[in-house]
């Protein structure tokens, strides 16, 4: 007889939302949950730059994010994977002004290499600055040099 599982859930400290990443032929969209333990990207639709194409398709995807845990938001789709917190390296966020998109860049060092991935927010995206901060002050991510720029300068 199998005994419950005592495993006690993530603490989810950010929900990064409406993210996406040029491809040469098109955009991913996709969302981040920063738990205590990892972050999560979640794939959550493409769009071509084919101007036929072209739509922000990650709509439905980010609606079903917010109501998963973190481990069920990670079965979503196979192109989702986890970065384990200890292997982050760096955050770098710029608030988005009435004249540029606010970007994201987050670089994690894994089996030896080094991998940086550039996010720019959607057109609808509000910004997320108080993430960032929050994300800044957690102790368990004082490793991770994390900086965020905002109108005010930087934090």
């Amino acid at each position: 007889m199998n005994e419950p599982r005592d495993d006690p859930s993530e603490e989810l400290l950010a929900h990064l939302t409406q993210w996406f990443r040029q491809r040469p032929t098109s955009m991913e969209y996709w969302e981040l949950l920063v738990t205590d333990e990892r972050v999560v990207w979640c794939f959550v639709g493409e769009s071509f730059k084919s101007l036929l194409l072209r739509a922000d398709t990650g709509e439905r995807g980010r609606r079903e994010i917010e109501e998963l845990p973190p481990e069920q938001a990670l079965t979503l789709s196979e192109r989702n994977f986890a970065v384990p917190l200890d292997s982050l390296q760096s955050i770098r966020f710029r608030d988005g002004s009435l004249f540029r998109r606010a970007t994201m860049t987050v670089t994690w060092r894994e089996d030896g290499e080094t991998t940086s991935f550039e996010l720019y927010a959607t057109k609808s995206a509000d910004s997320q600055a108080a993430d960032f901060e929050t994300l800044q002050n957690d102790s368990r991510l004082s490793h991770v040099d994390i900086e965020a720029e905002t109108a005010s300068g930087l934090r």
